[in-house]
């Protein structure tokens, strides 16, 4: 067993995970039930006593999850549907990021105003 990090919804959990990244999705909040693995009033259907692999979570919940082996961390991605969900309310999440000063600056404190973000990189 290796300790890995699994960043979801923006939170972080150190688990045990095996050679084969055997991943139990409670995790994440999700429990297995006999239809399958289910949270609040959301079922999907997963064959009884499957040994699911943390990408097999992921696809199963039609979440993208990346996963790095060598720094032992995966992080699961909202969902498509949510993900157009927040792109058709037109409202950006909020986020804080330093200016060329060091002075934090939140997006929420710009609200009702245009703002421009410029990023560079410079690889």
């Amino acid at each position: 067993m290796t300790t890995w990090t699994v960043i979801d919804e923006q939170r972080a959990r150190t688990v045990d995970l095996g050679p084969g990244l055997e991943f139990d999705p409670s995790v994440l909040g999700w429990e297995r039930k006999p239809e399958g693995l289910c949270r609040d009033d959301v079922c999907v259907p997963v064959a009884a006593g499957a040994t699911l692999r943390i990408e097999d979570v992921g696809r199963l919940l039609r979440r993208p999850v990346v996963v790095d082996r060598i720094e032992h961390v995966a992080a699961f991605a909202a969902s498509a549907s949510d993900r157009a969900d927040a792109l058709r309310s037109g409202i950006a999440p909020d986020f804080e990021l330093p200016d060329v000063d060091g002075v934090l600056h939140r997006l929420s404190d710009h609200r009702g105003h245009k703002v421009v973000l410029y990023a560079y990189a410079s690889w």
